[in-house]
């Protein structure tokens, strides 16, 4: 338990690295998806894919900003798979999985780290 934190570091590290890889193929024309990609979607998904980076060095470091980044994160992914489920006719049923799956993790991650104590600079 002494170190839960950094199992939801690399949580958080290894979807956002994933995050920005996968983003940046589609942006970069590498990956060529058979659905349609909303470019808006992919620049958010790489974008909080930095963010989830250095989000998990927060955590790593139990940084006095985890909590405020990891809400962050949160907040704004359930927002979007909002969006995507019932205001957007457009996006591709791929995408609302991922979102789902980014949701999912990011709620571990917040369980996680919801009463480890961070360090005050």
């Amino acid at each position: 338990m002494k170190h839960l934190h950094k199992i939801a570091s690399l949580l958080a590290f290894s979807i956002g690295i994933m995050s920005v890889i996968a983003g940046s193929k589609v942006l970069l024309g590498i990956d060529i998806k058979n659905y349609t990609v909303l470019n808006w979607l992919v620049v958010y998904n790489v974008t909080y894919g930095v963010i989830s980076i250095i989000t998990a060095y927060f955590i790593w470091t139990k940084n006095q900003f985890t909590k405020t980044a990891i809400a962050f994160v949160l907040v704004s992914h359930i927002s979007l798979l909002i969006y995507l489920n019932f205001f957007n006719e457009t996006v591709a049923i791929e995408s609302i999985r991922a979102m789902v799956f980014r949701v999912s993790i990011w709620s571990i991650i917040a369980l996680i780290c919801s009463n480890f104590k961070t360090h005050q600079k």
